[in-house]
């Protein structure tokens, strides 16, 4: 059996631009990309910490050190320049490899720049205080 997991995940990124007339996607900081392994073209949900709204896009790379979070095409009109928003991306592991998953999430700054790593471990039976950075 398979279990969708977290990933990775940008926390508290601050939204830059909002560009609807544009074909798609986010546009994030290469920095934050690379912070927590998420690729070009890489299936994301975006949490707009601000309003609620929820959806889905693909990522597009950005300038690094830039702090470019630009949100593009329809899915533009769900944010507004300043909003916070969470980036997560979700894969597909077999059950018996949970044990060895270790998810990867960035604190954003006020710039979106990394302001602190943290890592998550999917053990059932870990001790509670089990989050590292």
């Amino acid at each position: 059996m398979f279990r969708k997991v977290m990933r990775a995940k940008i926390h508290r990124a601050t939204v830059t631009q909002c560009v609807p007339d544009y074909v798609g996607s986010i546009t994030i900081d290469a920095n934050l990309l690379d912070a927590v392994d998420i690729r070009p073209n890489e299936a994301v949900h975006v949490l707009d910490i601000d309003n609620a709204n929820r959806f889905e896009t693909y990522v597009f790379r950005g300038e690094p050190g830039s702090g470019i979070i630009a949100v593009n095409g329809a899915a533009a009109k769900l944010v507004e320049n300043g909003h916070k928003i969470i980036i997560v991306s979700y894969g597909m592991l077999l059950e018996e490899n949970l044990d060895d998953h270790i998810s990867r999430t960035v604190i954003a700054d006020e710039h979106n720049q990394v302001q602190q790593l943290l890592s998550y471990d999917s053990l059932i039976n870990a001790p509670a205080d089990s989050l590292s950075d």
